[in-house]
Parts: C-alpha cells; sequence; structure tokens
C-alpha cells in the first residue's frame, strides 16, 4: 500500500484539493484522513471512466468517433446502474418545447380535475339512486 507523497499525485487525475472541499462542505465531516482523500478520489475517477466508456459503446458515440452529452443523458436514463444521475445528466430540450409541454400539463391537468369532479358527481347520484330504490 502506497503512502501520500508528493509522487502519488500522479497515480490520481482530479485535484485532491478540490475533493477535499466537496468532501469537507459536508456538516458531518471534521477532518479527512488522506488515504480516504486519496482513495475517494481513485474511485471518482474509475467511475467516470466507466461511465464514459459504457456512454461511447452504447451511445452513438462509435458512429461519431467522440461521446456527447448525449450518449451520457441517455446512458444515465436507460441503464439501472446510472439512474440515480437522471436527474444531473438530463435529456437537453429546447425551451420552446419545455415551454409546449407546461402547457400541456396544464391543460390536461385542468381536465384531469374536472373528470375526477365528474366521477363523484356520478358515484353521489348512484349512492342517493340506491337509497330511494329501497
Amino acid at each position: 500500500a502506497a503512502r501520500l507523497s508528493g509522487g502519488e499525485n500522479r497515480l490520481v487525475s482530479l485535484p485532491l484539493s478540490r475533493i477535499r472541499v466537496i468532501m469537507k462542505s459536508s456538516p458531518e465531516v471534521s477532518s479527512i484522513n488522506q488515504d480516504a482523500l486519496f482513495l475517494t478520489a481513485k474511485a471518482t475517477e474509475l467511475f467516470v471512466q466507466y461511465l464514459a466508456s459504457y456512454s461511447y459503446k452504447h451511445g452513438r458515440g462509435k458512429e461519431k468517433n467522440a461521446l456527447t452529452y448525449s450518449d451520457l443523458s441517455h446512458t444515465a436514463e436507460e441503464c439501472e446502474t446510472f439512474q440515480f444521475l437522471a436527474d444531473i445528466l438530463p435529456k437537453k430540450i429546447l425551451a420552446s418545447k419545455y415551454l409546449k409541454m407546461l402547457e400541456k400539463e396544464k391543460r390536461d391537468g385542468a381536465v384531469g380535475e374536472d373528470d375526477e369532479e365528474d366521477e363523484e358527481e356520478e358515484d353521489e347520484d348512484e349512492t342517493v339512486g340506491e337509497d330511494v330504490g329501497s
């Protein structure tokens, strides 16, 4: 097991100082062991490499010979392993398309509420009719 020294920074690509800042941003963390910092950096690096290679292989990356944001967002949405990233890597849509979706949801929501009220009134009518017939 290697001890952290100046030479070990070459074993990870991510800046350890930034990772330390992120880890310390948690209120439960008071101090960070150097080994824990190094292992967190290495694990993060390996995870990002795996996500990128998986997205490249299963996306359109091979066709274009490039990894795109849409490849990453598609992986986050479709692959169960990466589902937890779906909110962080959402599919990109145009603002106009998003506004249309909001309007449609608003209209459907209003129609859906009216339908529910109609169903409740029908249920009440059936209950009254049953009481009268008894």
